[in-house]
């Protein structure tokens, strides 16, 4: 599955949010030599329970929008974003960004 991201970077913690049609993260590191990229994946990887050698960044490793390929399929990736942020889950396509890969 292909989600598109918006990276915040140094911030002063650690936040996923779905707003509007995208996914917001918000990491602590700053974009140097590849530190947040790092956090970013090993963020996602934590927050969706999976490895990070399976998360891969698809699109915009240099920029703040990214398009990451994630080793779920469309319902397990609703059902982690309607748990851990309340966001319903019949609402989920209309405000974030899902292709299959």
């Amino acid at each position: 599955m292909i989600i598109e991201v918006h990276v915040i970077t140094n911030a002063k913690k650690r936040e996923l949010k779905v707003e509007g049609p995208i996914l917001k993260v918000k990491i602590a590191s700053v974009p140097k030599e590849g530190k947040a990229n790092a956090e970013l994946i090993q963020f996602l990887a934590a927050f969706f329970s999976v490895r990070k050698s399976e998360i891969k960044i698809t699109k915009g490793e240099k920029e703040k929008r990214k398009l990451i390929s994630l080793p779920l399929d469309e319902v397990e990736f609703r059902q982690v974003i309607n748990e851990t942020t309340g966001v319903k889950t019949s609402c989920l396509t209309k405000r974030a960004r899902v292709t299959e890969s």
